[in-house]
């Protein structure tokens, strides 16, 4: 996998990669990622793909990162309220 770019954001790691025909798009925040692949074929190049990265589809992440949050102190209270 061949890092191609990665997109500055005060609050996120955003990085592009290349690999087996695909463009993949890893947003990081803390101990959580989201990883996004797309086809070159769908796209006309690397430009696309870093439009696409807007901030329409930065916020639906906030989103899914808060609610990945939650989902793991859920699983961490029932694992030691077992005990």
């Amino acid at each position: 996998m061949r890092l191609v770019t990665e997109i500055p954001h005060p609050r996120y790691k955003i990085q592009i990669f290349n690999y087996n025909s695909k463009y993949i798009v890893k947003i990081e925040l803390g101990q959580f990622e989201q990883v996004y692949k797309i086809g070159e074929t769908d796209v006309m190049g690397l430009d696309d793909v870093v439009t696409m990265v807007n901030d329409s589809l930065l916020k639906n992440a906030l989103n899914r990162f808060v609610e990945m949050r939650a989902d793991w102190e859920t699983a961490f209270k029932e694992l030691y309220t077992k005990k």
